[in-house]
């Protein structure tokens, strides 16, 4: 039998391990580029037509994409002037107050088919008829604790240790002042794992229109209410189109600099002209695509309201303008203003 100097072996051993070491840390090395490689051809290159959603807490120091959310389906409402009752919108309405005072009442049954029936061909007394029966079911369905079991906008949540108003809020849409308000929660910070709040399912949308000077509010694509509204003067026009509410931007009192004199207006100021609440916008479609200092707010001047006196910003009354700013979501609330 042949016999090898030891020296010789031992050296031929050490490097025999060394080159598959080498190699396979190599492997790892491969492996690991190809999961990362894979993983972002994947997520930039995938051909889905909804948008693309980033963790918000991935990659620390980084600025994520702005997430889009998909155009509100909201009901065309044609402000055209109809003048005979439309006989189906009649048998609607009938079924619907049927509903409403049914033992017990069926709010919600109530609901839907008053919100199928908006966007119906219908004259002006109708169309008021309809409003004002869903603005006073959002008080029961929406502006109150009462839980509904077939509502899909709302729903009994049970708290989860850790949870946060704030947090709960984001996953559902709406802001967290709407959940502390409907359930009547003093503090946010005495929130209690186990027990049960109402939450909401939004976003919240709404539609502006230009010739009537009024604002309609929407839970996704359920009408809530109506509200009056200011809008630009002539030469300054508010942008009709598509904004969304800036992330960032929704402001108690801030301070505004008059962008004719200069001056600079702070919440403290007995003339100071913002009012309650700065809600601001950014034009996402149409006319409004790249416009930017554009908001809703309130004002101290009330009387403007349902005028085109402002400066293109949408004017509210200042309980209406704090209302608002607890339902719109920035980065998912749409504002679509029309003709």
């Amino acid at each position: 039998m042949a016999r090898y100097p030891s020296t010789s072996y031992g050296v031929r051993r050490r490097q025999t391990r060394r080159l598959l070491y080498t190699v396979f840390v190599l492997l790892i090395i491969a492996a690991v580029i190809a999961c990362i490689y894979g993983y972002r051809s994947f997520g930039r290159s995938g051909r889905g037509t909804g948008p693309a959603l980033t963790d918000a807490n991935a990659g620390k120091g980084t600025t994520p994409p702005v997430f889009v959310p998909p155009e509100p389906n909201l009901p065309k409402i044609s402000h055209e002037a109809v003048t005979k009752a439309n006989p189906e919108a009649d048998e609607l309405i009938a079924k619907a107050m049927a509903f409403v005072n049914a033992k017990p009442a069926r709010v919600i049954d109530a609901r839907d088919i008053l919100n199928d029936a908006l966007a119906m061909p219908m004259n002006t007394q109708q169309r008021a008829v309809v409003k004002k029966q869903l603005s006073e079911l959002a008080n029961e369905w929406l502006f109150s604790r009462k839980f509904f079991p077939q509502d899909r906008l709302c729903e009994s949540y049970q708290v989860k240790p850790g949870d946060e108003l704030r947090t709960i809020g984001k996953h559902h849409k709406v802001p967290w002042e709407i959940l502390r308000d409907i359930n009547k929660i003093g503090r946010p910070e005495s929130l209690r794992a186990g027990e049960r709040i109402k939450v909401i399912n939004g976003p919240f949308h709404a539609r502006i229109y230009c010739s009537t000077f009024t604002m309609d509010l929407y839970l996704q694509n359920t009408f809530v209410r109506t509200f009056r509204v200011g809008l630009g003067q002539p030469g300054m026009e508010t942008p009709t189109g598509l904004w969304v509410v800036k992330p960032g931007e929704k402001l108690k009192k801030p301070s505004w600099k008059d962008p004719d004199s200069g001056r600079v207006y702070h919440a403290a100021d007995p003339d100071y002209p913002l009012g309650s609440r700065w809600i601001g916008l950014k034009g996402i479609k149409g006319d409004a695509v790249g416009r930017n200092g554009f908001a809703i707010h309130g004002t101290k001047e009330p009387e403007t309201i349902g005028t085109a006196s402002s400066r293109g910003c949408i004017r509210l009354d200042n309980g209406e303008a704090i209302l608002l700013y607890n339902l719109l979501e920035p980065g998912h609330s749409r504002i679509e203003v029309v003709d």
